[in-house]
């Protein structure tokens, strides 16, 4: 080989070098707790569907990083027409991945696909108030409701928007296409997700070119892939491990770790029973010794101050075992069974949480049966009233900022994820959903509230911090409403 030769080889093998490592920066890899159970946008209340579907499916409404509502698919914020009818206007031009236009038409399709009862969707407490959509022309939707709706922009920031064909269509849970700022490339089952980035978005182009997600649901298991390098971001990071990963990163989250208790039957039918079992567990030494601080105390309702309908009178059900011993004994459930089911690595420290109010709960004079599921199953159980057990742990998150979301699924008889047949509780919620006075509206959710917390309807436990684990090429800041948007991200 001549010295030209050599020259130019070795010139050749730096400018690939350095083209790979330029590849390299343009691609992320997330670890995700749990795998999507679907990756049809509309039917499950699932996290990890929501993370990768949030890059790839788009909403009229959306949010900042705050929480401001602000228009997204739309070009203004939704206006009221008459009491029970909004208009939306659509921004010209945007298209599916597909190139199909994202029109009133797929806007219609969106809104009647999801509150169809055939679809059965989990979402379905999101848009309670909705009854139909119509389409005015090629770019204006006009929504209707069941009465006046004082909330109806946020509940648009939920509604992912489909193209009929693919909505239609045996693929779409399995091959997802939105109009969002990623498209996706595959999903090798048990294992990851790649999207890549929509050449043609309509919006800000996003920085990232290509984004994996790996399903590791061990916290350990993906705290070490972070520190090897083989992760860019983790979830639920181990908050006893923020100070020695790269980068950590947190935000005072919207969720709140709770027991539901099944208040229509079993050993939990009895009041005293659910408040014993709320009495039993000492919430500040979980914040404190399974959170590192980085969680607070639940103040006996499934609200954050920042929602509508906080109520900041309640204060939650002290650590008093004493009392949880006396109430169980005038029951008759000292010694008793009960039956105590979640999953684990969907959320933050889920199993511990489990296992920490069953060992409270066994040293209140309960004998207690743990089931832990793994996530799809666990889903089924959770809203399947017709298997639900005496007791069912879930992290719920409301996004909506709105209490109407929190007890329409959880508190009102007949929610999706609610275990109680109080029938004022359920008429202090269809009331509040269409009063349009915020002041009788948040009097009525302060009742609301006040009622299922007198009546020991759940276990409140915490409300705590989302806490992510960051590579140190990521650059990356939480968002309130714990979205994962890979086009708010860039790498060094």
């Amino acid at each position: 080989m001549t010295l030209r030769q050599i020259v130019r080889a070795a010139v050749g093998a730096v400018l690939l070098a350095a083209l790979g490592h330029a590849a390299q920066a343009q691609q992320i890899t997330i670890a995700l707790g749990s795998e999507p159970t679907t990756l049809d946008p509309q039917v499950r209340e699932d996290g990890s569907e929501r993370a990768v579907n949030d890059n790839i499916y788009e909403t009229l409404m959306a949010r900042t990083r705050e929480g401001a509502l602000v228009p997204g698919l739309a070009a203004e914020a939704p206006k009221l027409v008459d009491p029970t009818t909004w208009q939306v206007k659509l921004r010209p031009g945007i298209k599916f991945h597909d190139g199909t236009p994202l029109d009133a038409a797929a806007v219609v399709y969106s809104v009647q696909r999801i509150i169809d009862p055939k679809l059965k969707s989990e979402q379905a407490s999101f848009f309670s108030t909705i009854t139909g959509a119509s389409k005015v022309d090629a770019l204006t939707v006009r929504i209707t409701t069941n009465g006046p709706d004082p909330i109806m922009a946020a509940r648009l920031y939920w509604l992912k928007i489909m193209s009929p064909a693919h909505g239609a269509s045996k693929q779409v849970g399995a091959v997802p296409m939105g109009s969002g700022p990623y498209k996706f490339v595959g999903w090798n089952r048990g294992r990851d997700i790649t999207l890549e980035a929509n050449p043609d978005y309509w919006g800000d182009k996003p920085k990232i070119r290509k984004v994996a997600y790996r399903f590791v649901s061990e916290p350990g298991t993906r705290l070490a892939g972070l520190m090897a390098g083989e992760f860019d971001l983790i979830t639920n990071l181990l908050p006893e491990f923020a100070g020695r990963v790269p980068k950590a990163a947190h935000v005072q989250g919207l969720e709140h770790p709770i027991v539901i208790l099944n208040a229509d039957g079993g050993i939990t039918r009895d009041p005293r029973v659910r408040k014993a079992l709320n009495l039993a567990v000492d919430k500040q030494a979980l914040a404190e010794g399974l959170f590192e601080g980085r969680a607070r105390v639940s103040t006996g309702q499934l609200l954050s101050p920042s929602h509508f309908g906080f109520n900041d009178k309640l204060k939650g059900y002290a650590y008093d075992p004493a009392q949880a011993k006396k109430l169980l004994a005038e029951a008759g459930a000292a010694g008793k069974k009960i039956q105590l089911v979640g999953t684990s690595g969907r959320w933050l420290k889920d199993r511990e949480v489990i296992e920490a109010v069953a060992a409270y709960w066994e040293a209140a004079g309960m004998k207690v049966e743990v089931k832990i599921y793994e996530f799809g199953e666990y889903l089924n159980r959770l809203f399947d009233r017709n298997t639900r057990a005496d007791a069912i742990f879930v992290v719920n998150s409301n996004e909506m900022m709105d209490a109407d979301r929190s007890l329409s699924a959880y508190y009102k008889p007949g929610g999706v994820g609610a275990s109680n047949k109080d029938a004022r509780l359920g008429q202090l919620i269809d009331a509040a959903r269409t009063e349009v006075d915020p002041a009788k509206r948040k009097a009525m959710y302060n009742e609301a509230v006040q009622l299922a917390y007198d009546n020991a309807y759940f276990v409140w436990l915490l409300n705590i911090e989302d806490v992510y684990g960051l590579s140190k090429r990521l650059e990356w800041t939480p968002r309130v409403d714990a979205k994962i948007l890979v086009r708010e991200m860039s790498v060094k």
